[in-house]
């Protein structure tokens, strides 16, 4: 395809994918307003987030593999209409627990958004030329990242209130749907014997979820301690579940999450990666609006400004990082310093408390946005060039699934440290002041109701313990560096698909050939079988009469 037929294609693809990340951003933004008029908890809070990137990160590999197996532009269309219904729900949710189910839904819809964009683009544009594109995703992603805190803000301020920060992306994602229609012209892959697995993806979900709900409520007052009974059952079920979901996957005729994919060393390093990537990116960031909101007192529309500073950095770095790997073909000193540069982002943002200069937040967030802008879709490319065009949806779906897996685990983990924090930090202060604390850290996130002596202590309670979480982010992203930096220094391909003999999916000794395999060989065959050229018929011929001629004169000799 042409740079101006990628682009076109391109259109519809990039406007689904900055609607579901614009609904994120305004959500995130609009969240302190919203648990608080919904009577929520910080430990709803949390689960807000985590519902969505759960869902996401379990239904991504289910999207992935449906994209190798069926039309991709009809997968997209079907995972737009899925969150059109999800936001819908949402902005009609009249408590916490159906809001919940709602961000399910959003999270499914999301998880095809952002599984199928990558596999398309992967699928029509070689890996050499694959930065370029790379670079305008990450000018979309930015875009709806500065635009979705700022205009989440506006909506909550004003007479629409919080609700239309859900019914807004309805519009929007009809647009795309139908720029879709238009714009991407995909062929229709029909193929036999499809088979997903179904029940790896139960057992895959099932035990992250026992495990997010394990760390969502130990420590926490009323409920079971670290070291407990419930813990160790919480634990082992967990693990034992996952364990299953691993031996389940080196069964399964079509594994939701390939083991020779995952286990491939550049892919192996990458989804380590990720996972750093998502729990510093999602955990860390998502309580940023709540920072300014709830420790700092700023309204939704100038909390959502102040966090334009780290999707400036973000902008920049995706943009310019795509640019010079196009023309270098070099990706891997990009990775590096992009993890380097959020190791160095976090460690500050751990200094942070109530009475940080802004300035100096806009500086540390400004170096976090530019780390994470030259990783995620880098890492993405890097593991896109190990694998064949057929397998580039599971492939892709696999770094998407533990990005967002980590994102999660982030959420969960950090909320979890930030309400007990919290709750030690109250304590101190309202003792001080004569008032019996009680639970505070999950209580309500109500500050309207709050006397100002306890709103007071609140918000510097929020403030100095928002710096613990970004310490637990570096140390993530830590391991992010680590990983990139072992990460095989493959040179980007030229070509659309990849050599046969270097897919990590092609079948060894003594595999079932698998169907596209089967088909292979068949044509195969059937060239083989094929009737020969004219110049091969006369060569024949000669052949055969020089060999008729050579037996007449043997038979003549013989006595």
């Amino acid at each position: 395809m042409t740079h101006r037929e990628v682009l076109e294609a391109m259109t519809g693809l990039l406007a689904a994918l900055f609607t579901a990340l614009l609904s994120t951003t305004i959500v995130a933004n609009a969240l302190p307003t919203i648990i608080g008029d919904l009577q929520g908890s910080q430990t709803a809070y949390a689960w807000v987030i985590t519902t969505a990137l759960l869902a996401n990160a379990a239904s991504t590999p289910i999207w992935g593999k449906l994209a190798d197996l069926f039309n991709k532009k009809l997968l997209v269309q079907s995972s737009i209409v899925i969150f059109v219904a999800g936001s819908v729900l949402a902005g009609c949710a009249h408590n916490v627990d159906l809001l919940l189910v709602a961000r399910v839904i959003q999270g499914i819809g999301m998880g095809g958004l952002t599984a199928l964009v990558v596999a398309i683009i992967g699928s029509i544009v070689a890996p050499r030329e694959r930065g370029r594109y790379s670079g305008y995703m990450g000018a979309v992603m930015a875009v709806s990242m500065s635009g979705g805190p700022i205009l989440g803000g506006v909506i909550v301020d004003s007479p629409l209130g919080w609700r239309w920060t859900f019914f807004v992306c309805v519009p929007l994602a009809v647009i795309a749907l139908l720029l879709l229609q238009r714009t991407l012209r995909l062929p229709t892959e029909r193929k036999q014997d499809v088979s997903i697995d179904w029940l790896g993806a139960t057992l895959l979900t099932a035990g992250v979820s026992v495990l997010l709900i394990w760390v969502s409520f130990a420590g926490k007052a009323g409920y079971y301690g670290w070291v407990s009974k419930e813990t160790a059952l919480y634990v082992g079920a967990g693990l034992l579940l996952l364990a299953a979901t691993v031996w389940v996957e080196s069964r399964a005729k079509a594994p939701i999450i390939p083991l020779k994919i995952v286990t491939e060393r550049t892919t192996g390093l990458a989804i380590i990666a990720s996972i750093a990537v998502g729990i510093g990116m999602f955990g860390a960031t998502t309580f940023l609006g709540q920072y300014y909101q709830t420790a700092r007192a700023y309204s939704p529309t100038v909390a959502g400004i102040l966090t334009i500073p780290m999707v400036g950095g973000m902008l920049v770095a995706s943009v310019v990082s795509g640019q010079l790997i196009t023309r270098f073909g070099k990706w891997k000193g990009f990775v590096i310093a992009g993890a380097a540069l959020m190791v160095v982002g976090f460690s500050l943002l751990a200094t942070i408390d109530h009475a940080t200069d802004l300035w100096l937040v806009g500086i540390y967030i400004t170096i976090v946005g530019m780390g994470t802008g030259m990783m995620m879709q880098n890492l993405v490319l890097a593991v896109q060039n190990t694998v064949s065009v057929q397998n580039i949806g599971a492939a892709s779906s696999s770094v998407a699934f533990f990005r967002t897996f980590g994102g999660a685990i982030g959420v969960s983990v950090l909320g979890s440290v930030l309400a007990t924090r919290v709750a030690d930090l109250s304590a101190d202060g309202l003792a001080k002041l004569g008032v019996p604390a009680g639970s505070s850290g999950g209580g309500n996130l109500d500050m309207k109701a709050l006397p100002e002596p306890v709103l007071a202590v609140i918000r510097a309670a929020y403030g100095d313990a928002t710096g613990r979480l970004f310490l637990f982010a570096a140390v993530a992203t830590f391991v992010a560096l680590l990983a990139t930096l072992v990460l095989p220094n493959r040179p980007l391909r030229t070509t659309i698909d990849i050599d046969p003999a270097d897919d990590p999916m092609r079948p060894q000794a003594g595999d079932r050939p698998q169907v596209q395999d089967e088909a292979i060989t068949d044509i195969e065959v059937e060239l083989a079988e094929a009737p020969a050229t004219p110049a091969e018929l006369v060569e024949e011929a000669s052949a055969q009469a020089s060999n008729s001629r050579s037996a007449t004169r043997t038979a003549t000799k013989t006595p």
